[in-house]
């Protein structure tokens, strides 16, 4: 049996659970998600948690037991409290700057890249070399911050380009001269 899909998950004030079959509604103070999940699961709704229990115990449902619990409480943290994920741009004359909705990116191409975010994520630009992602699904927001990240990925010799604020970035020494000894 799974340690983490044991664990009940605490349904917090405000959060709404509609659970029909193996489909799972979530409604709170920043919006609604749903999701349906594996068929041989019960999800269910029990003194103020979350509960997800197996209907039989064959091996292969393992791995898709944790999952569906670690699923579930991303919703519904989501729905709470939301998710966001900081981009860095590093280097010279690289920076952001919002059009409306869209993001543009000056990234030393010869034009500037043009972003419209998925619906459902909201992309702040405080100063031009920070890029904040914000959303209440965990799985679109790193997937739009890593779509946005992939337009010019840091490299090891300068460390230009755009990374996760924290990233660490291993650097590269580059080309040196050699002395032949001659």
């Amino acid at each position: 049996m799974s340690k983490i899909g044991k664990k009940p998950i605490p349904i917090p004030d405000g959060v709404k659970v509609e659970i029909a079959g193996n489909r799972v509604k979530i409604c709170g103070p920043n919006g609604c998600l749903s999701r349906k999940f594996h068929p041989d699961f019960d999800i269910l709704e029990k003194d103020g948690n979350i509960i997800v229990h197996p209907k039989k115990e064959p091996c292969f449902l393992q791995p898709h037991y944790g999952l569906t619990r670690a699923l579930l409480a991303n919703m519904v943290k989501g729905i709470s409290e939301g998710y966001s994920k900081v981009l860095e741009i590093i280097g010279v004359g690289y920076k952001a700057k919002m059009s409306g909705e869209t993001l543009e990116l000056s990234l030393g191409f010869s034009r500037p890249i043009v972003y419209r975010p998925p619906d459902g994520v909201k992309i702040e630009v405080p100063d031009p070399r920070r890029i904040v992602v914000k959303g209440i699904d965990k799985e679109l927001v790193g997937n739009t911050a890593s779509t946005i990240r992939d337009f010019k990925p840091p490299e090891p010799y300068k460390g230009k380009g755009i990374k996760y604020e924290g990233e660490y970035v291993r650097r590269k020494q580059g080309k040196r001269a050699v002395s032949t000894g001659i």
